[in-house]
């Protein structure tokens, strides 16, 4: 082959290699479009109660990272579990992810959106005998935080059952000395 040719295509390969990849990426204010704050009431630093509670039962932070793309939380409940979900408004497929692992080697990964004021996510993890169990999550903002829910089946979604129900509240400082 001519050197003049191989140069063509290594050109013409370099193209089909790359346009793909200068598709995906975008420009500054790239998600600054309505979608990307759906979930925008979930940002906070939060104190977690479950229903009827008086008593916090974790602490979470959600944050928005990598120029505002992505919602980061971090969690850490009065048992040790610390788990950390990253979350992105997926345009191409217009629709929510979320992918959540914790410090006891548990994946899970849910995708969805808005209906109704609130957020819906749902998918399914897997138990340590290989069981499918299925999750649908709902985040609700209320005027004194968000609650979130979520609800389990393991017969392929025939029957469900209530897996917890949160209510986020901001966290406040106990003293002016700024001590969590």
């Amino acid at each position: 082959m001519k050197p003049a040719c191989v140069l063509k295509a290594c050109l013409a390969l370099a193209v089909a290699v790359l346009m793909p990849t200068a598709a995906l990426c975008q420009g500054p204010g790239a998600c600054s479009s309505p979608q990307y704050r759906q979930f925008d009431f979930w940002v906070g630093d939060w104190e977690v109660f479950e229903k009827d509670a008086t008593t916090s039962s974790a602490h979470v932070r959600v944050e928005r990272i990598l120029d505002g793309c992505v919602l980061r939380e971090h969690y850490e409940d009065k048992s040790g579990t610390v788990g950390e979900s990253f979350t992105i408004y997926n345009a191409a497929r217009k629709l929510w992810h979320q992918t959540w692992v914790t410090n006891r080697g548990r994946l899970l990964t849910i995708e969805g959106g808005q209906k109704a004021g609130s957020m819906v996510l749902a998918g399914s993890y897997y138990t340590g005998e290989g069981q499918e169990v299925r999750v649908r999550g709902t985040w609700t903002p209320t005027k004194d935080g968000v609650r979130e829910s979520a609800v389990t089946s393991t017969d392929a979604g025939k029957t469900w059952k209530p897996w917890f129900d949160l209510m986020f509240q901001p966290r406040h400082r106990r003293s002016s000395r700024g001590l969590p």
